[in-house]
C-alpha cells in the first residue's frame, strides 16, 4: 500500500472552514443526482433526462445522463461524509464545467435566464475543497489520522 499517495488524496487540514462548504453542496448535489438517476425531486429520471441531454448534443444522453447523475449523486455523498473529498470534488467541479459550458454559457450569468451563476458558485465550492480536503470533521481525516498512527 502506497501510504503517501493515500495521505495526499485524504490529508487535510483541521480547519472547520469544509465543513461549512461540504454539508450544503454535498445536499444539493445529492437533491440533482436523485434528479437525473431516480426521478427525486421532480426530476426526469435517466429516461427522461437522458433524453434531453441527447436532444443538446450529449451523446449518448443515457450514458451522459448516468455519468453526470452519479457524479452528482455519489459525489455528494462523498463530500457530506468528508470521504474521498478531493477526488470527489475534482469530478463535481468537471461536473460543472461541462454543465455551465454545454447547457448554462449562451444564456449569461443570471439564473433567472438559466444562466450560468449557480453552476458557477458550485465550480467554485468543488475546487475549493479540491484544495482545501474535507477539514476536520471528516472521515478523510480519520483516515489520515490513523496511517499516521500506523
Amino acid at each position: 500500500m502506497n501510504t503517501a499517495l493515500i495521505n495526499r488524496v485524504v490529508g487535510t487540514d483541521a480547519s472547520l472552514a469544509s465543513l461549512a462548504l461540504r454539508i450544503p453542496t454535498g445536499i444539493i448535489f445529492i437533491a440533482h443526482g436523485a434528479q437525473k438517476l431516480f426521478g427525486s425531486f421532480g426530476g426526469h429520471g435517466l429516461e427522461g433526462t437522458g433524453q434531453w441531454m441527447a436532444s443538446i448534443g450529449l451523446q449518448p444522453g443515457y450514458l451522459m445522463a448516468l455519468a453526470a447523475g452519479s457524479a452528482e449523486f455519489f459525489g455528494g455523498i462523498a463530500l457530506l461524509l468528508g470521504l474521498l473529498t478531493r477526488p470527489a470534488a475534482a469530478v463535481l467541479a468537471f461536473t460543472m464545467l461541462v454543465a455551465i459550458f454545454a447547457v448554462h454559457i449562451g444564456n449569461g450569468l443570471f439564473m433567472s435566464n438559466n444562466g450560468y451563476e449557480f453552476g458557477l458558485a458550485l465550480l467554485a465550492i468543488s475546487v475549493a475543497l479540491f484544495i482545501s480536503g474535507g477539514g476536520r470533521a471528516s472521515v478523510d481525516r480519520l483516515i489520515g489520522q490513523r496511517l499516521a498512527g500506523a
